[in-house]
């Protein structure tokens, strides 16, 4: 079985490392004090805010566990020991669909990164997906769930 990996870039893995630390000496503190004061309101059978303490525990736990196989397997990628004109993760791409004069910019970062409002595609979406390994001035296709389309990378930075 191949072993598992979390492509980020170093940024990506700094702001885990933050969130398990925040996660742990903060969260999963506030919600176990939760837990005390709800159980001594007495009867658990018909304890809404125990049981609404338990659940957040739980996201809390899951949570930590998920951040913590994410670091234990990350991949953290250098940009800059890639070809400066091929599209990587941790690369910000310039590219403009064939037939109009619109570019759109992207950085592609590890999909727990991902934040596509701000600019910030993962690497496992179907646009990053077309363009990982390419270089500035191809034409590339892209397909989409909605649709098909071509285009040209103008800009490729680290």
């Amino acid at each position: 079985m191949p072993e598992k990996s979390y492509p980020m870039t170093a940024e990506g893995k700094e702001k885990l490392q933050a969130e398990l630390k925040n996660l742990k000496l903060v969260k999963r503190p506030e919600v176990i004090k939760r837990i005390k004061v709800a159980r001594s309101f007495g009867d658990l059978s018909e304890n809404s805010e125990y049981d609404a303490a338990k659940d957040e525990q739980s996201h809390v736990e899951d949570r930590i566990a998920q951040v913590e196989d994410m670091l234990k397997y990350a991949q953290v990628v250098d940009a800059d020991s890639v070809d400066p004109n091929e599209v990587s993760v941790g690369k910000t791409i310039t590219y403009t669909e064939v037939g109009t004069d619109d570019p759109e910019t992207y950085t592609i970062v590890g999909s727990d990164e991902s934040d596509p409002l701000n600019g910030k595609i993962s690497n496992d979406s179907p646009i990053a997906q077309a363009l990982l390994g390419k270089k500035k001035g191809e034409t590339v296709s892209i397909t989409t769930p909605g649709s098909q389309f071509d285009v040209v990378i103008n800009e490729v930075k680290a």
